[in-house]
């Protein structure tokens, strides 16, 4: 690779890439295994076709799907950036994924196997799907949820979360899922924001061997949320659960009787299908809006093409939580759209065993996994001999998603659980782009660890300079979408201008995806990290923003400031600097009641994982505080240029102070 091996992209923040140079001067690369790549549902072809004519090639993608009224025109782009995709078709997304498939004679086709932590398990057929989801359409009819309502959803990882949210689907209404680690402050302002009428939710799930109760956490939120007339309730622990008459109603109770005849409402292309919502910069979550017919002919080509899914023998295990767009892409759009048979776990890998994941491939024959690298990582950290007591032999792809995968726990993933033969694909996408981007394709690309290589045909991605100009092969920069795209956020909900703002503003016509990447001398990506100032920890994202405005909304903290520093587990861990107030006294009490704080506020996700306490920020003379300076120290490098300080002495005291952080245990 030409240059130097540091690349500034902009904010005054410096990415090192000196393990990516040495990794790309061993060269080590995988080629796809002839038997996969001679039966490869995609080929190389695919990207000459899309490349020819990338709109007809999405309108063949959307042929995958079943239209109650065809569209005629595939993309209108007239009024950029607000997309519309197949606008003049209707279909139904719900018979999408699942009555067409008993329709076609596969009703007997295990659509899910799920297993819950405590060891309990069930099958559940299309056929049975099928039925649930119209008695929870019924179900949702009777409480009053039309078309055009907001549901939200806060379940654990249950068949009734996919149920939910297939049935929200069938009758129009949009969910907005909720991830079950949120307090309920911050459930509490995305129901406000989405305006829903409904919470679905259950009395508990079960994590780390114990019930872990989630109804109380929706009847604080919902108290400050007068708009919510009913929270239906699913049975799951059988924890004792208060219950307010009138409001509260049992899942056990009104979908059990409902009639399993339903029929679907054919809705517009266009129609809003769900509200996602991810972390700001400025500390309010964004709700991510999709829309129905575009999403599901990316959802469900990309997991076609680059899980090479077979539906008829393939069983696919996506281990990503429905609280996040893993989830709804992944699990519930993508798979059932395209008929697949696949795993759902409730718990964490942990539980009851470390081996619990290899145990699940063993027991239901997983052929295609699905998981992120702060998992692999500590797969990794547990030892290899773990999943080498189960028999891993039934994997045939290994997938990737979340953030980058470090070069290292690529080829642990490849060796010890893909036995050396499987292909990885390292997918990158994001909430916002719905659906996946970049990535290699198994039968087709020649892999190199690392690297998520180049955008999947149809897509238009690209890495720019800070004057918005292609780089040349080896060059870094910021990574651009450059063509709209079928699964593309529509807006941000409410807010038409702060998507404009948030998204296309930074680079004219191009939508700036907030992550720095590089290209390699053959043109293939290398994700780098965030750019600004949203953290991803563990694979989500989380708005430093929020977690200083927690800091400070505690008693003793009088400013605060937040940075991801790199963390070989979870990819980035929250360091937070913070000045107490006189009255304060610095103890490790007070940081973990701090760090306690943070949790309640934001969920568990957000705990910082040091909090230091400091006398002073790094602040330049206007009073901007210099976060890339203490990245560097909490990164434990060398502190970058000072210069533009009001005090640069402030640095030697942070530094000093560093050994003394609390970290989680």
């Amino acid at each position: 690779m030409p240059g130097d091996t540091t690349d500034t992209l902009g904010k005054g923040d410096v990415v090192s890439n000196e393990s990516l140079a040495n990794l790309l001067k061993e060269e080590r690369r995988f080629a796809p295994p002839a038997d996969l790549a001679a039966a490869a549902n995609v080929t190389g072809a695919a990207y000459a076709q899309a490349d020819a004519d990338r709109l007809g090639f999405w309108a063949e993608q959307a042929r995958r799907l079943t239209w109650d009224t065809e569209p005629t025109e595939t993309l209108d782009w007239t009024n950029p950036p607000f997309a519309k995709w197949f606008a003049d078709g209707k279909l139904n997304v719900a018979y999408n994924c699942v009555d067409r498939h008993v329709e076609a004679g596969n009703g007997d086709r295990v659509a899910i196997h799920f297993e819950g932590e405590p060891g309990d398990s069930r099958s559940i057929t299309y056929a049975e799907l099928k039925d649930e989801v119209s008695k929870a359409a019924n179900a949702l009819t009777e409480l009053g949820v039309q078309a055009g309502d907001r549901v939200a959803v806060y379940l654990p990882m249950i068949p009734e979360a996919v149920v939910a949210m297939l049935a929200c689907a069938r009758v129009g209404a949009a969910h907005s899922v909720v991830f079950g680690g949120f307090s309920a402050d911050a459930v509490a302002s995305r129901i406000q924001d989405a305006d829903a009428k409904l919470v679905i939710t259950a009395d508990g799930g079960y994590r780390r061997g114990k019930p872990s109760a989630l109804k109380p956490a929706i009847d604080e939120a919902v108290a400050k949320c007068p708009q919510v007339e009913h929270v239906l309730v699913v049975r799951r622990t059988g924890q004792d659960t208060a219950f307010t008459e009138g409001r509260d109603v049992w899942w056990e109770e009104i979908v059990g009787r409902q009639s399993a005849e339903h029929t679907p409402q054919a809705f517009d292309a266009e129609h809003p299908l769900f509200i996602l919502y991810t972390s700001g910069t400025t500390g309010k979550p964004k709700g991510i809006l999709h829309t129905s017919g575009g999403y599901l002919t990316q959802a469900a080509y990309t997991h076609h093409a680059v899980f090479d899914l077979k539906p008829e023998s393939d069983v696919y295990w996506c281990t990503a939580d429905i609280g996040w767009v893993t989830g709804h892409s992944y699990i519930v759009y993508g798979p059932l759209a395209n008929g697949a048979t696949q795993v759902m776990y409730e718990g964490t890998p942990d539980t009851p065993h470390q081996g619990r994941f290899w145990e699940v491939v063993q027991k239901y024959g997983v052929t295609i996994l699905y998981t992120a690298p702060t998992a692999i990582r500590t797969f990794m950290k547990w030892g290899d001999d773990i999943p080498a007591k189960f028999d891993l032999s039934s994997l045939r792809v290994l997938g990737s998603v979340g953030e980058p995968i470090n070069p290292e726990a690529w080829i642990w993933y490849r060796k010890h659980i893909g036995g050396d033969r499987c292909p990885i694909v390292d997918t990158w996408w994001q909430t916002e782009t719905g659906a996946m981007m970049i990535s290699p394709l198994p039968g087709v690309t020649e892999t190199k660890p690392g690297s998520a290589q180049r955008a999947l045909p149809g897509i238009g991605a690209t890495v720019v300079d800070d004057e918005g100009h292609e780089v040349p092969n080896g060059g870094g920069g910021y990574l651009v979408l450059t063509e709209p795209w079928p699964s593309m956020l529509r807006t941000i909900w409410g807010d038409d201008q702060r998507f404009v703002d948030t998204y296309w503003s930074r680079f004219e016509g191009k939508y700036f995806a907030g992550d720095g990447a590089k290209k390699d001398d053959d043109g293939d990506i290398w994700l780098l990290g965030r750019v600004d100032d949203v953290m991803l920890v563990s694979g989500h994202n989380i708005s430093t923003t929020e977690v200083e405005s927690a800091l400070v909304s505690h008693p003793s903290v009088a400013e605060a400031a937040v940075v991801g520093a790199k963390d070989e587990t979870t990819g980035q861990a929250i360091v937070a600097f913070v000045i107490l107030r006189g009255s304060a006294s610095e103890t490790d009490t007070l940081v973990g009641e701090l760090r306690n704080h943070v949790g309640a506020t934001l969920g568990p996700i957000a705990k910082p994982k040091r909090i230091v306490p400091v006398q002073e920020l790094p602040k330049t003379r206007s009073g901007k505080i210099m976060r890339r300076l203490l990245r560097d120290v909490a990164e434990d490098r060398a502190v970058g240029d000072v210069t533009t300080l009001a005090d640069s002495s402030v640095m030697d005291l942070i530094q000093s102070k560093l050994p003394s952080a609390s970290s989680e245990d």
